[in-house]
């Protein structure tokens, strides 16, 4: 049995959805879930404070009795509490498995950084109110019960990473930021306008020489602007890639969406250790 501990790091989960999840798993033997109290805490944009946050975090990575961490929410709020919260990991923090990604890419970044767990970008526990979010969420259970089923298809051996495009925009030469050399990065991005995906390209590009190669998830809800920008996200993608010198590897089977697969950080094969 895996024992699943749920925090929010960044914005509160309604408790509805915590009940829905609660309701799938209850049919499983090979998982059990846990929501932290702290993720239902509401303190303006955040699931508590800072404060609140990081001790929630550190009692369940820290915590031996759990096996993972699942992440509840994205939203703006893990890089305030990123660096703290890996300088208190304890040797029970380094054995678990991690899932999660929106803004909770600045701790997974941290993490893997450091070097403490298994780390995968995938689906969060508050994607079960998604259309098709039961099937994402099961992709998780499997993932965190050793399956490989769930995995982004196009992963092929090569170290691997994968995040929102925006928050990798933010994380990049920060102290939360881990080296992505030789690794296949794949981005996605939710109703950001093109411009804005240009610009942000133009940054993260900056910081990614020496990668592998780039993969592009899916960049949708794309808002309208009151002027065509003149290309789509893909040429945006091949064209700073060009620019930067990083092999353009194709698209990514990743999103802000119940679709999105799961990328573990590093080789595929750290997806089926145990």
């Amino acid at each position: 049995m895996v024992k699943i501990a749920i925090c929010a790091p960044g914005k509160p989960l309604k408790r509805d959805r915590a009940e829905a999840v609660e309701a799938l798993v209850a049919g499983r033997d090979d998982v059990s879930v846990h929501f932290h109290e702290q993720c239902f805490i509401e303190e303006g944009h955040f699931a508590g404070s800072d404060e609140v946050r990081l001790d929630a975090l550190l009692e369940c990575v820290n915590d031996p009795a759990f096996d993972a961490v699942w992440f509840a929410m994205g939203g703006y709020g893990s890089n305030r509490i990123a660096a703290q919260a890996v300088a208190q990991m304890n040797a029970a923090a380094r054995a678990k498995s991690y899932l999660g990604y929106s803004d909770t890419g600045f701790l997974l970044g941290a993490l893997y950084k450091h070097g403490i767990g298994r780390v995968a970008h995938g689906p969060l526990a508050g994607d079960i109110r998604r259309d098709g979010g039961e099937a994402a969420i099961e992709r998780a259970l499997g993932w965190f019960a050793g399956s490989s089923d769930g995995l982004e298809p196009g992963l092929d051996g090569r170290p691997a990473a994968a995040f929102n495009l925006t928050t990798l925009a933010a994380l990049v030469g920060t102290e939360l930021a881990p080296d992505l050399s030789g690794h296949v990065v794949m981005v996605e991005d939710v109703a950001e306008h093109l411009y804005a995906v240009d610009r942000l390209f133009f940054h993260v590009t900056q910081h990614l020489r020496g990668i592998a190669g780039l993969r592009l998830g899916r960049i949708s809800d794309v808002p309208e602007n009151d002027r065509p920008f003149g290309t789509g996200e893909v040429a945006i993608a091949q064209d700073w890639c060009a620019r930067s010198g990083i092999p353009y590897l194709g698209r990514a089977d990743i999103g802000h969406d119940a679709a999105n697969r799961i990328v573990p950080f590093g080789l595929e094969a750290r997806a089926s250790d145990a």
